[in-house]
Parts: structure tokens; C-alpha cells; sequence
């Protein structure tokens, strides 16, 4: 790859563009399992800086506390409770104005590289209520001042704590400078909560599973708080590791590593495969990644929450630090870097730091005992109904077993779409049309369906597209995946179908009145963890479903990423 120029599949673009869709997916696949999505040297770089000036940012932060001084001097002050907890609400802020997850052009954003507080501040925008049917004042999909106002509070009350001195000295806690005070942290969070109720996006972008449910840790006194965080730090790490105990992990373990800017040799790149270049189902290597990084995220914190210091404590730390390196490092699609060297933080803050504070040390186990219930259920359900609970809550991260979506558009749905939605960023092909040309542009956009085909639901999504389209008129669709319709329409997208499922549908489909036909959306639900099968949907925008059934995890995986040929069990429904 170059430094300044992407490393794209060279083809014969009049042969190439001759090919069937599963044709013209085949090369893209093959380019991606030694080169990935060719991503520029510069872009990686633009990232790691990105990095470093999250880095730099929560540092100068920090130091504005009274009672810490010192750029160099760290050593006497990172393990203070306090920065512990202006880190957390500084990483809250980052991430929901759009800095963090699903910035910039490895998510699909180029012009501009976020939306979020772009979107968010702006009036008429879509906003999607999760319980509008529940919750009073809810009801509706368009952003109000009052919506707006919340948002602009919610970033002036995070700023105004991130500001704030300690409360005084906490001898439990060995220190002199404090804590934040209590009103703003409750402040920060009944606020989010607020905002949630009325647009889960935002919640969802603010990362709220990890950060909010941090934040209420703070709300415990003296050593509960951080015995809290500890148990919220394991729910996150073997929460996601029960959800990789599935087939669908290895596929993302080969996709991500082939991407990885790390393993720069493609004889490498090829071992991560079964027999490159016919058979791009995950080889050997993949699958100690898999396995051996799924008993590290499941293994090793309990060794960490119950070990109090000592050789097992730093071993541990060690091992998980450099687990989140080596995401860290693969620069994974959808970006959560900073989210990756916060969980750093917090091994070498809660658990190395006050590694001697553990259950033994609460004064008040109740609330602790409830919050662990409480987000320890929710993976649970997550995991057993992944339709009705978000892939991120439910900790079903880079799992491979998301709700996704494909959207099928004629180019008079587009247009609609672009005069009747209230957005920043232009529709995701006219993106990379402005940046490729017209022709050249159908190159980063099959790489996109190579990536998608690359996980397991892609060899189903495509499938269905031959049932969500009439007979003989593909041609007359783009098809689009849901992620890129999510990113214009939303300002804000990070793998998860939650976003752009009929809610998303009807809401759009109120601002633009499509035509029946002219777009035509495939939804395909993760797999629930005890069942061998993902329910999928077709839906008309202008409609209504039409078609509903399963597909079988079985069948997927034995498939090359240019199948289109998943069977299909209809539960109701034709075809289009």
C-alpha cells in the first residue's frame, strides 16, 4: 500500500463490470485477504495521531485539577480515584461529539469525517425514541430545539465536571485531593438518560454501557466505587467473550487481521485462510486468535478481580493489556481505538493501582450487587434475544454476530432521499464518487461489499437480495449497505442494525414518500446464542414487509464470501 495512495484491486473495468454481482465480489475478496481495504499509510497514521491527541487532551484535562501538578510528573498522580473519573466522563464526551467510534473514512465517513454533534445540534434531524409507545413524551422522529437544548446541556454539564475540583481528602482511598462532586455526576447521567429516552442514537454513540454505567460507580462512597468499576470492567470483558462463543468469530478475526496495518506481509495475510485463493473461509490461524483471544477476554479477569497484587495480578494485567493492544493495533474497521487504550487505563488504575480492594472492602454490597444484576442481565438477554437489545449493551462486540441490513435504492429513491432528509454528509455513493470519480467509484463500493462478505451474514444478505428484487431488475437498484444509510441519515453509525431496521424505514419513508419498490431493505437479525439459526425480513419502504424466514448459521459458514446461494427457509412471504 502507498503512503498518500490506497492500495485498490486493479481489474479490467469493462470485463469486470460485465459480471454478475458474486463475479464481481470475487476479486474484491481476494484483494482483501492479503491487502484488506488498502487503506493508505497516511490514513493510519492520521489515526494513530488521532489517538495521541486523545491522549494529550484527557492529560491537560487532568492536570486543571487542583492538587495535581506536573506534566512528567505521572507517576505521582495517574492513579489518583479522581482521574479515574474525569477520564471516564472525558472518553463519555470524545465519543458522543463524534470523535471516537465511527470517525473518519474507516467508517465510511469522508466528507465530513463525523456527524454526531453536527447532526445533534441541528433541528429537524431524524431522531430515533427506543420506547416511543411507553415513554411519554417521546412520540415522533424529528429533532426539536428542546432536543437540541438537552444535547447542547448535556456537553456544557460533561465539560463543567471535567473542570471541577475534588471534594477533599478520602483517607479509604489514600487521597487528599478527592472526588468529583456528587450533583454533577448525577446531573451528567439523569441528563443522558433524558436524552436517551428521547433518541437512543445518541446514548448508543455516547458508548453509555461502558461510560455511563461507570459513571454510576461514582455515586458509591469511598472503596465501593472502585470495587464497582472493577466488576463492571469484568461484565464488559467476559460478557464479550460469551458472546464469541459462536462460528461467527473466526470470519472476523481473518477480515480484521487482513486489514491489520501490523501484519504487512500477504504471505502472512494468507495464513489466516484456509487455502488462499479458492477457499477464504478462516484457516488454522485464524482460529487460535479466536479461540485463544475468547479464553483471555473469559479467563483472565476473574484472575485479575480476585488476585489483590502480586505476580498473578501483573501477569494478568499484562496478558489483557496486550490483548487491547493487538485490537489496538489491527485498526479495526468502525475505530475503537480510544475506547481500546481506556480499557488500558482502567487495568492499570482499578487493578494494578488498587489491586488490594475487592469484596471484602465494600461497606454497602447492595448496590454493587445490583448493578451487577442489572448489566449482567442485560448481556444475558442480549445475547438470548439479540433483536430486541442493542450489540452494544448486549457487550456483543467484534463478535461477527450483529444485526445488519442491505438497502436497495433506485437512483429516484436517492434523490428523494437526498432533498428530504436533513443531513451533512451527501449519500454514500455520491461520497465516493467525489472522491474516486463515477467509474473508479464502483471499486471502493465492492470492497465494501467484499468486507461485508467477508463476515458470515454477508453470504446470506446477498442472498436475500435476489428476493427482496424483482426478478431481472438488479440493475436498477445501488444497493446499499445499511451501515452508510445510517451514517447520512443518522449521523452516527457503529455496526449496529438496531439503527436502521423499520424504525429508521418509516421514518424515512415519512420525509420522502417512496414509491413502492423504489427501495426495498433486507434485514437479517443476529443469531440468538442458543439457536443454530438468524431470522431475516424483507420490507418495502413504502409497503411493509413482504417476506419473513430463517437462514442457518450452518450453511453460511461453509460458504466462499462470492456466495450467493444461502438456502432460504420462508416462514412467510414471496419473494418479490
Amino acid at each position: 500500500m502507498g503512503f498518500l495512495k490506497p492500495d485498490l484491486p486493479v481489474v479490467d473495468m469493462a470485463e469486470w463490470s460485465k459480471g454478475t454481482r458474486s463475479e464481481r465480489i470475487r476479486p474484491m475478496a481476494r484483494h482483501w485477504a492479503e491487502v484488506g481495504f488498502g487503506t493508505p499509510v497516511a490514513l493510519h497514521l492520521f489515526y494513530a495521531g488521532k489517538v495521541c491527541l486523545y491522549v494529550l487532551g484527557g492529560w491537560l484535562i487532568v492536570l486543571s485539577t487542583k492538587g495535581i501538578d506536573g506534566f512528567t510528573d505521572v507517576g505521582d498522580w495517574w492513579s489518583e480515584p479522581i482521574v479515574f473519573q474525569k477520564v471516564v466522563l472525558y472518553t463519555l464526551l470524545f465519543e458522543v461529539v463524534g470523535l471516537g467510534c465511527g470517525f473518519g473514512p474507516l467508517n465510511n465517513r469522508f466528507f465530513p469525517p463525523l456527524g454526531s454533534i453536527l447532526y445533534w445540534l441541528r433541528p429537524k434531524t431524524i431522531r430515533l425514541p427506543p420506547w416511543p409507545d411507553r415513554v411519554p413524551l417521546t412520540r415522533g422522529t424529528t429533532r426539536t430545539p428542546v432536543d437540541v437544548a438537552l444535547y447542547a446541556a448535556f456537553l456544557v454539564l460533561t465539560s463543567i465536571a471535567l473542570l471541577a475540583d475534588g471534594t477533599g481528602p478520602v483517607p479509604e482511598l489514600g487521597t487528599t485531593v478527592g472526588l468529583l462532586p456528587l450533583w454533577q455526576i448525577a446531573a451528567v447521567l439523569g441528563l443522558l438518560a433524558v436524552i436517551g429516552l428521547r433518541d437512543k442514537v445518541i446514548f448508543l454513540a455516547a458508548r453509555g454501557e461502558v461510560y455511563a454505567t461507570l459513571a454510576v460507580t461514582f455515586l458509591f462512597a469511598g472503596a465501593d466505587m472502585i470495587v464497582a468499576a472493577k466488576v463492571v470492567f469484568v461484565v464488559i470483558w467476559m460478557g464479550a467473550a460469551t458472546s464469541k462463543l459462536n462460528k461467527h468469530f473466526p470470519f472476523v478475526v481473518s477480515t480484521m487481521m487482513s486489514n491489520s496495518p501490523v501484519f504487512r506481509r500477504k504471505s502472512l495475510k494468507r495464513k489466516f485462510f484456509e487455502n488462499f485463493p479458492d477457499d477464504l473461509r478462516p484457516g488454522r490461524l485464524s482460529r487460535i486468535f479466536a479461540h485463544g483471544g475468547t479464553a483471555v477476554e473469559m479467563c483472565v479477569p476473574p484472575v485479575l478481580f480476585f488476585s489483590h497484587g502480586g505476580l498473578p495480578t501483573t501477569i494478568a494485567a499484562i496478558v489483557l493489556i496486550g490483548f487491547h493492544l493487538t485490537i489496538l493495533t489491527a485498526i479495526p474497521m468502525g475505530v475503537p481505538l480510544e475506547w481500546n487504550v481506556f480499557m488500558i487505563f482502567g487495568v492499570l488504575v482499578l487493578f494494578v493501582a488498587h489491586a488490594d480492594l475487592g469484596l471484602a472492602d465494600l461497606h454497602n454490597p447492595l448496590p454493587v450487587a445490583v448493578l451487577f444484576v442489572v448489566i449482567a442481565g442485560i448481556v444475558i438477554a442480549g445475547n438470548l434475544f439479540p433483536r430486541k437489545i442493542s450489540f452494544l449493551p448486549g457487550m456483543r462486540y467484534y463478535a461477527g454476530n450483529w444485526d445488519t441490513t442491505l438497502w436497495c435504492i433506485k437512483p429516484s429513491a436517492a434523490a428523494k432521499i437526498s432533498r428530504g432528509i436533513v443531513a451533512i454528509a451527501a449519500m454514500p455513493q455520491a461520497q465516493l464518487e467525489r472522491f474516486y470519480g463515477k467509474d473508479r467509484a464502483q471499486i471502493p463500493m465492492f470492497m465494501g461489499y467484499a468486507f461485508r462478505a467477508m463476515n458470515t451474514h454477508g453470504r446470506a444478505l446477498f442472498t436475500l437480495v435476489h428476493r427482496a428484487i424483482p426478478p431481472g431488475r438488479e440493475d436498477e437498484y445501488t444497493i446499499t449497505d445499511g451501515e452508510r444509510i445510517c451514517s447520512t441519515a443518522l449521523g452516527w453509525n457503529f455496526g449496529d442494525g438496531h439503527l436502521h431496521n423499520e424504525q429508521l424505514i418509516a421514518a424515512m419513508q415519512q420525509r420522502c414518500r417512496f414509491e413502492p419498490g423504489e427501495v426495498r431493505v433486507v434485514l437479517l437479525d443476529a443469531q440468538p446464542i442458543h439457536k443454530g439459526t438468524q431470522e431475516y425480513r424483507l420490507v418495502d419502504a413504502a409497503t411493509g414487509e413482504f417476506e419473513r424466514g430463517v437462514v442457518y448459521v450452518a450453511d453460511m459458514v461453509t460458504r466462499q464470501p462470492w456466495a450467493d446461494d444461502v438456502p432460504v427457509h420462508v416462514h412467510r412471504g414471496e419473494p418479490a
